[in-house]
């Protein structure tokens, strides 16, 4: 088979990727016009857009990276689009007479998902008119605006609804409403998100329990357990973070509600979208075809912290006003040296930070970044960061990297043996030198580690920004530098921000401040067909 065609390996094999392929293609006499070549071209540019966050790809820039990646012309690498398309390798689609193709692992759940929101967007409630949240009744301890009781009204009287905002308006508090009303309906509420740590958020603010979509799911090597043939044992979903949930994810969820149950998706469309491809939250608002309920009312206690100011400023284009004396919560240090402000970043995470706002550096301060390489990038910080936190003791090295016990470390693959996924962050609790074990404490609960197992951990002392999505800490610091300028996005840096719960200082250069705040990140949309979709079938025609 791999004689006959090499790019089997491409397409079945993880780690090798088609230019490994080729190259053995090549040793065995593949011409450089060969069609299997082509298509395995065509496979792997889609599966780079892929890794980008894209869905779809247009079939004039498909063919351009066919061309770069193989030397062919253009004719022969849109025959090749063809070609695949003709046989279902790959989804073709005409958008305003515009080809777009994509992989069928992602075109097949975004044409499912949106025929599932479809329907729940146009599903009545029945006993919709009782009032949900009748006057003087708010949970203990919840006093709600206007904006919130429509909300709580809303989520009672839609099968589906999209709650967005940013900190300080009043999320968590509509949630527990939320919940509260859907109780005294008798209803059975499911409580999720996409990631350990925000799922615990999530239990905490609620006091319910709360589990990840994977983990509500059911999800095994094999697949979801929880699905249209074995649905939820529930009648209401709420998802928090829902800007996390990547397509395929989403469509899981959906093809897991019972037939009549009620789906909340709560999340800030404005924070950085899922690793996975697709951007479900912003397509979802943007459709226009979802009831949707905007929090943009800053309330009145978020206002008196800098964070949150800053945080909104950022978002609106704006250099956040950042706190004038050392009674805040949300301060800049310029730092234009790359070595002066690794340093800096030290001295805050060590000495600084726990000594005014009474935190402990090993459990409360994280460090976040947008690269993982360069002096300041993540894998450096790192280094830097354990010579000081967890200089001594046992240790268990893969690669150039040294585990030792107190070090706070991120799961970086899922693992459904040990049920913990990628992001979950941990700390080393026991090293065992002589059987070359380590053990990791995750809110999950502990897991065994051996040497050949190293892989899937990283120090966590620094994260990438990304990395961080869905949690929250006491204690944020960002490094903004110009070495980090292909990532400066106002994304990013609002993403950073509203990481810090107590304290978040950012330490660079104001050049790169500027850059990040300035910069929309229009270039970087994403090319999907949600919204297009649930437009179609709002206007009446195929999805």
């Amino acid at each position: 088979m791999l004689r006959e065609n090499p790019y089997l390996l491409a397409e079945d094999v993880a780690g090798i990727a088609f230019p490994t392929a080729d190259a053995i293609a090549r040793k065995l006499g593949v011409s450089e016009d060969a069609p299997a070549r082509l298509e395995a071209a065509v496979l792997h540019a889609l599966g780079a857009a892929a890794d980008e966050g894209h869905v779809w790809q247009a079939r004039e820039r498909l063919a351009g990276a066919c061309a770069k990646l193989t030397g062919a012309g253009g004719e022969a690498c849109v025959a090749a689009v063809e070609a695949l398309a003709s046989r279902g390798a790959i989804a073709l689609e005409v958008v305003d007479e515009r080809p777009l193709a994509a992989l069928p692992r992602l075109a097949g759940p975004e044409q499912a998902a949106a025929v599932i929101v479809a329907r729940l967007a146009a599903a009545a409630v029945a006993g919709a008119a009782t009032p949900a949240v009748p006057e003087g009744a708010e949970p203990t301890g919840i006093t709600l605006s206007a904006r919130q009781r429509e909300a709580v009204e809303a989520a009672c009287t839609s099968r589906l609804l999209v709650i967005t905002g940013g900190p300080g308006t009043g999320k968590t508090t509509l949630v527990r409403a939320i919940v509260d009303a859907f109780g005294r309906r008798r209803l059975r509420v499911l409580l999720c998100a996409p990631t350990g740590r925000a799922a615990k958020r999530l239990a905490e603010a609620t006091g319910r329990e709360a589990k990840t979509i994977h983990r509500l799911l059911e999800f095994t090597a094999g697949g979801f357990k929880r699905n249209a043939g074995s649905p939820l044992d529930g009648d209401a979903v709420i998802v928090d973070e829902t800007s996390m949930v990547d397509i395929e994810l989403f469509h899981a969820l959906l093809a897991a509600l019972p037939t009549d149950g009620r789906l909340v998706l709560v999340g800030d469309r404005d924070q950085l979208p899922s690793v996975g491809p697709g951007a479900v939250l912003a397509d979802l608002i943007d459709s226009g075809a979802v009831p949707v309920v905007r929090l943009d009312e800053i309330f009145r206690q978020a206002r008196t912290s800098a964070i949150v100011v800053g945080a909104h400023a950022i978002n609106a284009g704006r250099l956040p006003p950042f706190s004038p004396d050392d009674s805040g919560d949300f301060f800049f240090i310029e730092r234009d040296d790359p070595a002066r402000a690794a340093d800096t970043v030290l001295e805050l995470v060590t000495n600084r930070i726990p000594r005014k706002f009474g935190l402990d550096p090993r459990r409360d301060v994280q460090v976040l970044a947008p690269m993982i390489r360069g002096e300041l990038g993540v894998g450096n910080l790192n280094r830097r960061l354990q010579e000081v936190l967890t200089p001594a003791g046992p240790s268990l090295e893969r690669g150039s990297v040294a585990f030792r016990a107190g070090d706070r470390v991120m799961q970086v693959r899922n693992d459904y043996d040990r049920d913990v996924f990628n992001g979950d962050l941990g700390a080393v609790v026991r090293v065992d030198t002589r059987e070359r074990t380590l053990s990791v404490r995750f809110d999950a609960g502990t897991g065994e580690y051996d040497a050949a197992d190293l892989d899937d951990l990283a120090l966590a002392w620094a994260s990438t920004i990304h990395k961080s999505q869905g949690g929250e800490f006491p204690g944020v610091v960002v490094v903004l530098h110009t070495q980090h300028y292909v990532l400066l996005r106002r994304t990013l840096l609002y993403t950073a921000v509203t990481r810090a719960r107590r304290v978040a200082v950012i330490v660079g250069s104001r050049q790169a401040l500027g850059m990040a705040v300035r910069d929309a990140g229009s270039a970087d949309r994403r090319c999907t067909m949600l919204g297009e979709r649930l437009r179609r079938q709002r206007a009446g025609s195929a999805v």
